[in-house]
């Protein structure tokens, strides 16, 4: 077992199964030593979502932060099935948040640390990332969260 692996065992996060497209398109892209996750939500075991609705209407603050975490573990299950050895990830580049929002609600940063806070945790400073936290008017299944990422990764 690796030390990123180490680390995951240490937090108490079980990886899910690797998540599946649900449309015309593949999980993730490697260009070089950068590899491109498409975008990830926050299923249970059995491929259900764990929370449905907008951010500030049926979704509170801290249930999207948990949705944006969540979403972050479906990820690194998806960087493990994709690079095999998670202690290859040299560095999380960029992560793209998208927060299905109702109006009035500004707080997709807060919701977005949820993944980039997990990110740390694991990845400690390799998990450190540029950003950005985007409200949207709707996603895919209803999800109040989804979450894409760019990782480099030693070959």
């Amino acid at each position: 077992m690796g030390r990123i692996d180490n680390r995951i065992a240490e937090l108490g996060i079980t990886l899910p199964e690797a998540s599946s497209p649900i449309a015309n398109y593949v999980t993730s892209q490697r260009s070089g030593n950068l590899v491109f996750f498409s975008g990830a939500g926050a299923f249970d075991a059995g491929g259900s979502p764990l929370y449905q609705g907008k951010l500030g209407a049926e979704v509170s603050k801290s249930e999207g932060y948990q949705a944006a975490r969540s979403a972050a573990v479906t990820l690194i299950a998806n960087m493990k099935k994709e690079i095999g050895d998670l202690d290859k990830v040299t560095r999380i580049v960029k992560l793209l948040g998208f927060v299905a929002s109702s109006d009035g609600f500004y707080e997709q940063p807060y919701v977005i640390n949820g993944a980039s806070d997990l990110f740390v945790e694991v990845f400690g400073e390799a998990g450190k990332h540029s950003r950005s936290a985007v409200g949207v008017s709707s996603l895919p299944l209803n999800l109040p969260v989804e979450i894409e990422i760019i990782v480099e990764a030693s070959v």
